[in-house]
């Protein structure tokens, strides 16, 4: 893939991931070579003929070109990717995963996540997907199954806030424990666990959450160190 790393930010450092490294690398690219073309300082040239020599047209070709470098955003809400699929990967349904048979300490792992809150106790539940506004739509109207496990692909928090205290924990397949579902999830006290990866679970399956486990912390984002906790398959 193209290197978009073409100059560095304030710090003398490049970004850190893909997206604001591709975006702000070609932003801080243009606006020096317009400076360069318009012969005015630095000041002059912020505070005045950018706004002219750096269009709406120019910012959207940024997306184009990156885009047609083969990448694809990740999609942290499910209408970010229903509306705009040729911009995003695919919504791969986790349920499609076939289960590899992992046993970690005599036990059937189905999956991992980032712990948002370190719990008293794990959690059990029946595994339920949710991937569109019709199937939170349908609980609505006939209500949410006692110890459900949501299994969501969105992040935002939006698909199912209208019965997310009906839950009684969340596994959701992208975002980090700062993202809204996080946040939210928290602030109801629902056992969440963020960024997960789940395999060979279908809908009716019994799962335990190991939240007892210590939650994920900002620092731990930024020092790239993992902490996965285990979603157990129970067997029993």
């Amino acid at each position: 893939m193209e290197d978009w790393s073409l100059s560095k930010n304030k710090y003398r450092a490049e970004e850190t991931t893909t997206v604001p490294r591709a975006y702000l690398g070609a932003l801080r690219k243009m606006a020096l070579e317009r400076l360069a073309k318009s012969g005015e300082s630095w000041s002059e040239f912020v505070f005045g003929k950018s706004y002219d020599l750096i269009s709406r047209y120019d910012i959207d070709q940024i997306e184009k070109d990156f885009l047609a470098s083969g990448y694809r955003f990740v999609a942290s809400a499910v209408v970010s990717a229903s509306e705009a699929p040729e911009k995003y990967k695919r919504l791969e349904g986790q349920d499609e995963h076939e289960f590899t048979g992992t046993i970690l300490n005599g036990r059937m792992v189905a999956g991992y996540g980032d712990n948002v809150m370190k719990c008293d106790r794990n959690i059990q539940g029946t595994a339920l997907y949710l991937h569109t506004m019709q199937d939170v739509l349908d609980l609505m109207a006939t209500g949410v199954p006692p110890s459900t496990i949501a299994i969501v692909d969105d992040a935002g928090g939006t698909l199912t806030a209208p019965i997310l205290a009906e839950f009684v924990a969340i596994v959701c397949l992208g975002g980090t424990v700062r993202s809204h579902m996080g946040i939210l999830s928290r602030e109801y006290r629902i056992p969440c666990l963020m960024n997960s990866s789940v395999a060979g679970v279908k809908n009716g399956d019994r799962l335990e959450l190991n939240v007892s486990a210590p939650a994920k912390t900002v620092g731990d984002y930024q020092r790239k160190l993992e902490r996965k906790t285990e979603i157990w398959k129970v067997t029993d």
